[in-house]
């Protein structure tokens, strides 16, 4: 399967002088972040064809785990910023390859119970014990269905390194959360094209290990530039277009049409005129008599 292509590269916003742009990133959508992080910010919205101003990745502070030790002979850590794909940028990119086709709503396990907190003060916190999430991708003109299951206490963020206790959102939105790192989860195993890096919301709060950091800085495999896609010899578009009809039929457009079959294969300009010339059947109306 191939990579969804790059699209739009030449956004409006990325054409902005780059310090206008961080005047705004920095007044808007990441206040109080640091300038070489907006900056890394941009990077990675350039290089994946993004536009910085929908938020598609987030600046998580996160303690790095580094190669050098104390005198205690323990790792040291580092507060950095780290640049890090969110859930929305992973719909972004399962949309552009014009095969996705919605998911389900979070279907949750019982609640639980159990004591979190530092060694001294452990409080009682509430939580449901797993959430599960279908997603759907049209393979070969049919809705396939993917389904991911993550549990909470696997999942959820901690408000420091020394403490199970959750963090302020984790507790503001115990499903809330779960439910995103659900869809995630759901959706690389429906659009593996899209990577495997973690998403914001799956590593708030948590550690990165020595050398974890420089490829959570790097923009997704899939932003590169594909292969091209071999040709669709006029044999096999014969025998798929009345299938494709089928689907117009049913309430898909031509344009989406095109997407999915460019996805794998690049089309004539002859071949794109038919399938942009494919026109639902129209219904008839029975005449009272």
């Amino acid at each position: 399967m191939n990579a969804p292509a790059v699209v739009n590269v030449n956004l409006p916003s990325l054409q902005m002088a780059e310090a206008d742009l961080i005047k705004v990133l920095e007044s808007s959508l990441y206040p109080g972040a640091k300038h070489e992080s907006i900056k890394l910010v941009l990077g990675y919205c350039k290089a994946a064809g993004l536009d910085p101003l929908q938020k598609p990745v987030h600046i998580v502070p996160m303690d790095v785990k580094t190669d050098r030790k104390n005198a205690d002979g323990k790792f040291i850590y580092e507060k950095r910023d780290v640049i890090m794909p969110g859930v929305g940028l992973y719909r972004i990119q399962a949309a552009r390859t014009g095969e996705y086709a919605g998911m389900s709503e979070p279907e949750f396990g019982p609640e639980k119970t159990k004591p979190l907190g530092d060694k001294d003060s452990m409080t009682d916190f509430t939580f449901p014990e797993w959430c599960r999430v279908t997603v759907r991708r049209i393979v070969e003109g049919r809705p396939v269905e993917f389904t991911a299951t993550e549990y909470w206490l696997e999942n959820y963020a901690t408000g420091g390194k020394w403490t199970t206790t959750p963090n302020s959102m984790w507790k503001k939105r115990p499903r809330g959360q779960i439910a995103k790192c659900t869809e995630a989860q759901a959706l690389r195993k429906a659009f593996p094209e899209l990577g495997t890096l973690p998403t914001a919301e799956e590593m708030e709060g948590k550690v990165i290990e020595h050398g974890e950091a420089q490829s959570a800085l790097l923009p997704p495999a899939e932003t590169k530039k594909p292969a091209e896609n071999p040709g669709y010899t006029q044999g096999q578009f014969d025998i798929n277009l009345p299938k494709w009809k089928a689907l117009v039929d049913a309430g898909r457009s031509p344009e989406q049409i095109i997407a999915m079959v460019q996805s794998k294969y690049s089309l004539s300009e002859q071949q794109l005129k038919d399938i942009t010339n494919l026109q639902p059947k129209k219904e008839s109306s029975n005449e009272a008599a």
